[in-house]
């Protein structure tokens, strides 16, 4: 027989992480199989009989380097989270992180509508006393291509992102090479697109603007509640109240 190579995914090292925490009873399925042919899982029985997975010593170093790159994507995640926050109220808007909004949206092939909870990286509005002026903009942060190309695949979320912003951009961050993780074309046109290179934003395309007359009442609700950012040297920026 010849060597059989496997190709590990996420899925995967989600799986190890599952075992690792529990008393390693067996899926008996095909990522569990994987598993296996690598030799990240062994197959035991215990003293009582009891067929049992555990980690072998592969499998723990593995685990380990999948923690350590997720820690990784998630410190430059919330690295250009700050950074278009401070964008943001540089542009004397007010910004909000780790809100759960609700939108209502259509429902894919019908004309009816359903209420969806979204969370927006960072959601922001003009500093305006005026409901018309608010110009509320929602930027949703990228910094690996696999968690775009499977946030591209969300229609709905995006939708929700549209029904409470006047703008939705995607903001795109880059390889390790350098280069952007995504080009423009490939994110929905009803997008606008930024990207962060070099330590500044370029905009390589603008997001189309909705007029959006009044903020729904839910989310102002949640705005309420939550605490509006404040940049490092920006504590001014959100002081003071302009009508236009």
């Amino acid at each position: 027989m010849s060597d059989l190579k496997v190709t590990l995914k996420r899925i995967h090292a989600q799986r190890l992480r599952e075992v690792y925490r529990s008393a390693g009873w067996p899926y008996q399925d095909v990522v569990e199989i994987d598993l296996l042919a690598a030799g990240l899982l062994e197959r035991v029985t215990t003293d009582n009989g009891h067929a049992v997975v555990r980690l072998t010593d592969a499998g723990i170093q593995h685990l380990a380097y999948a923690t350590q790159g997720n820690r990784q994507a998630r410190s430059a995640h919330e690295t250009l989270v700050d950074k278009v926050v401070e964008a943001m109220l540089r542009e004397g808007r007010i910004a909000w992180t780790g809100l759960s909004l609700r939108a209502n949206v259509p429902c894919v092939g019908t004309d009816n509508t359903h209420w969806k909870m979204c969370q927006p990286d960072v959601f922001s509005i003009r500093n305006s006393s005026r409901h018309d002026y608010l110009e509320p903009n929602v930027h949703e942060i990228k910094v690996n291509r696999s968690d775009l190309l499977g946030d591209l695949k969300r229609p709905e979320k995006r939708g929700a992102y549209l029904e409470m912003g006047g703008q939705c951009w995607y903001v795109l961050g880059c390889d390790r090479s350098g280069h952007p993780i995504a080009k423009p074309n490939e994110i929905p046109v009803e997008c606008g697109v930024m990207v962060f290179q070099n330590n500044q934003f370029e905009v390589t395309r603008m997001a189309p603007k909705r007029t959006v007359s009044e903020l729904p009442f839910a989310v102002w609700m949640a705005l309420a509640k939550a605490t509006p950012r404040r940049g490092a040297d920006l504590d001014s920026a959100q002081v003071g109240l302009t009508c236009g």
